[in-house]
């Protein structure tokens, strides 16, 4: 009887503390979310630079580096209360921190801690032609990996659609640098791509669903991407080829040209404007002819009643 009573009480006191969410966060990144979590606003850096102050803790749980404690990247930083910056970081990080100082001014160091998990990947951007604007030219408007991924705090997979790079929503966010007209004016980068890319099959396909249609990363590469005349780029030369063949089983060279970022002569562009207008012609004489079609029964109907009468 005392072990049934037991039971009574225990179970639904069992299943509420299964039921309560527990808490993912560390003890060192719920003290730092214990301040970030409700901070609003940004903060202007010695520097000039906007620093982001708020960190949505549910958001960032979420995310795939929720599991981190808040000093894997931020390594200068001590526990709340924040000690003057300047805990030990490795030599390696600080080293590549200094090369990233231009495009990240406010926290360089946790720019470049991205290496301690992603270091194949992170080689690949650091000899890819945005890694080198930032690197050898310090550009820094150049392309890092929050300009394509978002704030570290936020990043999802790469296959779910909220996330920045993913089939979904790639196309955007390229297009966020190579359809900005300064920027292609200052790099002196291909214009008409994002157009290009939305009239063409690949774009209309991916604006009506389709969730296997090639995205900008399918032929130029993602983190270790070059200009389209390094003999290495996907997209150079007779590497079309392999490319293209990738998806389209014995593509050759005839088959390459009808898949173009280029402006279209103007054989193409005056064959689309006559097409355009003869089937504007078209509709608007078969609207003219139901309109008199109409105004003839009108008519008719009208004056077999007057005759009647």
């Amino acid at each position: 009887m005392p072990y049934k009573k037991f039971l009574i009480v225990a179970a639904p006191l069992l299943l509420l503390v299964i039921m309560l969410p527990a808490s993912a966060f560390s003890k060192e990144t719920a003290s730092c979310l214990a301040c970030h979590s409700s901070m609003k606003g940004r903060l202007k850096s010695a520097a000039g630079a906007l620093i982001e102050l708020n960190v949505d803790a549910d958001r960032f749980q979420q995310s795939v580096h929720g599991g981190l404690s808040c000093t894997d990247c931020h390594m200068r930083f001590a526990d709340n209360p924040h000690a003057t910056p300047g805990a030990a970081v490795p030599p390696a990080v600080v080293a590549l921190a200094q090369k990233l100082s231009a495009k990240h001014a406010v926290d360089p160091v946790a720019a470049a801690a991205c290496t301690g998990c992603h270091e194949e990947t992170f080689t690949k951007v650091l000899a890819s032609v945005h890694g080198k604007n930032i690197i050898e030219k310090k550009q820094t408007d150049g392309a890092f990996c929050i300009d394509c991924h978002g704030s570290p705090h936020y990043i999802v997979k790469v296959k779910d659609p909220r996330s920045l790079v993913s089939r979904e929503q790639q196309v955007e966010t390229c297009g966020r640098c190579h359809g900005d007209k300064k920027l292609i004016e200052k790099y002196q980068l291909q214009e008409n791509v994002m157009e290009s890319f939305k009239e063409s099959f690949h774009g209309r396909k991916l604006h009506l669903g389709h969730t296997k249609v090639p995205v900008c990363a399918s032929c130029h590469n993602a983190h270790d991407i070059t200009t389209k005349n390094d003999p290495a780029s996907p997209v150079f030369g007779k590497n079309k080829l392999q490319t293209c063949g990738k998806c389209h089983k014995g593509a050759n060279e005839k088959f390459i040209p009808a898949i173009t970022h280029q402006k279209p002569g103007p054989i193409p562009h005056y064959t689309e404007k006559a097409l355009i207008l003869l089937l504007l012609s078209t509709f608007a004489f078969i609207i003219i002819h139901v309109l008199l079609e109409a105004f003839s029964d009108i008519r008719d109907a009208i004056f077999r009643k007057g005759r009647e009468e």
